[in-house]
C-alpha cells in the first residue's frame, strides 16, 4: 500500500507534500448508491494507510480541516462548487480530486477521474496526473465548468429536486417540456472592456463539456486562462433546439446564424429582468452578475 507516498513537485517547482490525511467530502442528499460509493472510496484510502477526516455537512459553508493535506469531493460538480468556496476561503493551496458520484459530472469527466474507487484512490496517491485549473467567479462564487443565462437556466430553476434524484439529468428535459408552450424570452446585455452585445441567451465556457458528454465548446479548457462565451442573439424555440441537436450531433455552433462565439476573461451579464443563471447545473444567482476569472490555479490530481 502507499502509505501516503505522493512526491512530485508544485507549480513553482518546490516539493509537492506528502499526502497522507484526506478530507472527504460529499453530498448529504444523495441516494443510496452514491452513498455506498462514498463509503467503499472511505474504504479503499484507509486501506491504503490514509487517514480520511470527514467534511462538515452540518455548517454552510464548508470547512476545511486545517489537518488535511488533500481534499477529495465525493459528488457532482454543484458539490464541487461548495467545496472549492471552502478551500479559496481557507486561503490553504492544496490539492483536490473529484471522485464521479453526481447526476452530472463535467468536471471529473474533463479530467479523466475513474469511478472505481481502488482506480481513483490510486490516481491520487500516485499524483502522475496533476493539473493547474483556473476556475471562473460569479461574483464569489466558483465556477467550475459552465454558466448560462436562457431556457436551459429558466429549467434548472424549474427542475424538481426530487425527481432529479429519481431519475438524473432527464429531469431537466422534463423541466424544458413545461414552459414550451410559455418560452422565456429575455434581452440580455454582455459587457467587457473590448466589446458590448445584446443577446438572448448566453453560455459561457469554462471547460470543454456540458450537461454531459457533449460540448458547446469543444476548445475550452479547465486550464485555459479564459472563458469561452456563445450568444444567442435570438433564443427562439427553432434556435435554442438547433443549438441542441448542433451540440448532440458534435457540430460547430457558432456557424448557427445569429451566434457569435468569442473569448474573454471577464464579463458583466445585466437583463432588463432579473433573469436567473445557472452555474455546473443550479442556480447560483439573478442578473445583474459579473463573471471573472480566478488568475491563482487550483490544483487537481
Amino acid at each position: 500500500m502507499y502509505l501516503g507516498s505522493t512526491t512530485g513537485t508544485q507549480l513553482d517547482g518546490t516539493p509537492q507534500a506528502t499526502i497522507s490525511i484526506v478530507q472527504l467530502f460529499s453530498n448529504p442528499h444523495a441516494g443510496w448508491i452514491a452513498r455506498r460509493r462514498v463509503a467503499a472510496l472511505r474504504r479503499r484510502f484507509m486501506v491504503e494507510g490514509i487517514t480520511v477526516l470527514n467534511g462538515d455537512h452540518g455548517s454552510k459553508p464548508l470547512m476545511i480541516d486545517r489537518r488535511a493535506q488533500h481534499i477529495c469531493c465525493a459528488g457532482g460538480d454543484g458539490t464541487l462548487r461548495h467545496v472549492l468556496a471552502a478551500l479559496i476561503e481557507s486561503g490553504r493551496e492544496i490539492s483536490v480530486s473529484v471522485y464521479p458520484n453526481g447526476t452530472v459530472n463535467l468536471v471529473a469527466r474533463e479530467i479523466g477521474y475513474s469511478i472505481a474507487p481502488a482506480a481513483f484512490v490510486q490516481r491520487v496517491l500516485k499524483g502522475d496526473h496533476r493539473g493547474y485549473h483556473h476556475v471562473g467567479l460569479i461574483g464569489d462564487v466558483p465556477m467550475a465548468s459552465c454558466a448560462s443565462v436562457g431556457p436551459d437556466s429558466y429549467a434548472v430553476a424549474a427542475v424538481s429536486l426530487a425527481l432529479k434524484r429519481l431519475i438524473g439529468r432527464a429531469a431537466y428535459i422534463v423541466a424544458v417540456c413545461g414552459f414550451l408552450i410559455r418560452w422565456p424570452r429575455v434581452k440580455i446585455t454582455l459587457k467587457n472592456a473590448e466589446r458590448e452585445l445584446v443577446c438572448e441567451a448566453v453560455y459561457v465556457a469554462k471547460g470543454r463539456y456540458f450537461a454531459g458528454s457533449w460540448s458547446l465548446a469543444p476548445t475550452a479548457c479547465m486550464r485555459s486562462q479564459t472563458f469561452e462565451v456563445i450568444a444567442l442573439q435570438n433564443a427562439s424555440r427553432r434556435t435554442f433546439f438547433r443549438l441542441c441537436w448542433s451540440m448532440l450531433r458534435r457540430l460547430p455552433v457558432g456557424e448557427i446564424p445569429g451566434v457569435e462565439q468569442f473569448n474573454c476573461t471577464e464579463l458583466e451579464i445585466t437583463s432588463e429582468e432579473p433573469a436567473p443563471l445557472q452555474s455546473d447545473g443550479d442556480i447560483v444567482g439573478y442578473l445583474p452578475l459579473r463573471l471573472a476569472l480566478r488568475l491563482a490555479p487550483i490544483e487537481f490530481s
